[in-house]
């Protein structure tokens, strides 16, 4: 997935993510997981709009913020701030990752992983993670389990009116299977036009063993795995979400 592609659609993911509602329900496993880990920094390390990286630096830990879009990193400038403790940076999660001193924590949340092209990448950006924090430290990965998704058919989610570019606009999001792949399917309808935006996101299907496998093979001395932010056991066949935690 190219920086391009987010660069045109930052708006939209904005937009149609409920961020209040999202966050309310993430918030606790993150601050319970924390402070289990005594976790005093944390690397976002595909950050988007930067909620994450805001909302763990209002705990007051030190937290750098990280995304491959040019636009979605000057979103989060702009929305966010950058005080004391919170900063960001333009750069891909595969990328070379050297921190003053290292972190205690690094995330790659919100199916920003499964944008991977392919296992070889994935494998890289779990490195990089790994090597950003320090002996003991954890890294959390979070995808959408799309295994527990029929095979083909488009389940529609959501649908939001609201202002785009001054124009009063549809947006209309759902997500579908096709073998191995998973696909985030976005129609954009700016209502005064006949003109329509589409868009269909890849998605790679990660298993629960090829991340253990890869983050061991990475360093991960442990690795965990939950079907969502309750921490309920991970079910292929039926959970929503994939959550690995490893500690180096």
């Amino acid at each position: 997935m190219s920086a391009g592609t987010f660069n045109i659609l930052t708006d939209v993911f904005e937009l149609i993510i409920d961020w209040p509602k999202r966050l309310a329900n993430e918030a606790p496993f993150y601050q319970q997981l924390f402070a289990r880990a005594d976790i005093k920094s944390v690397l976002d390390v595909a950050c988007g709009t930067g909620h994450h990286a805001a909302m763990f630096h209002s705990w007051g830990l030190r937290v750098q913020g990280a995304d491959l879009s040019p636009n979605m990193i000057a979103h989060a400038r702009r929305h966010h701030g950058e005080p004391v403790g919170l900063s960001w940076a333009v750069r891909g999660y595969d990328q070379p990752i050297t921190p003053a001193q290292p972190f205690d924590a690094a995330v790659c949340v919100g199916n920003s992983l499964a944008l991977a092209p392919d296992l070889a990448t994935v494998q890289a950006a779990l490195r990089q993670m790994l090597a950003a924090v320090r002996p003991g430290g954890i890294v959390v990965i979070h995808v959408l389990n799309i295994w527990a998704l029929p095979d083909g058919p488009c389940q529609w989610q959501k649908t939001l009116r609201t202002r785009l570019a001054d124009q009063d606009t549809l947006i209309i999001k759902g997500v579908h299977r096709a073998g191995g792949r998973g696909f985030v399917n976005l129609l954009v309808c700016p209502l005064a036009e006949t003109k329509l935006q589409s868009q269909c996101v890849p998605l790679l299907g990660l298993e629960a063993a090829d991340l253990q496998r890869l983050l061991q093979d990475a360093g991960a001395r442990r690795v965990e795995f939950f079907g969502n932010y309750q921490e309920a056991p991970y079910d292929r066949e039926a959970s929503v979400d994939l959550i690995a935690t490893a500690t180096k």
